[in-house]
């Protein structure tokens, strides 16, 4: 696994692309997640979260 450097929501969306690709889908979804808390745009937030299924493991305060 490449060592990545978390600046922005393309970041994170990267690392969720190599974690599904690599059998992970539970940690690819934590970090599609942050990549979409860190967009501004609230369609491409949709967007990001649609690509990567699952149920969020959130706990809300």
């Amino acid at each position: 696994m490449a060592l990545f450097n978390f600046n922005r929501a393309a970041d994170y969306l990267d690392a969720a692309r190599e974690m599904a690709d690599t059998g992970r889908p539970t940690l690819a979804r934590m970090l599609a997640e942050e990549a979409a808390d860190r967009t501004t745009d609230p369609a491409e937030a949709a967007r990001i979260r649609n690509q990567f299924t699952g149920p969020s493991l959130r706990q809300e305060n």
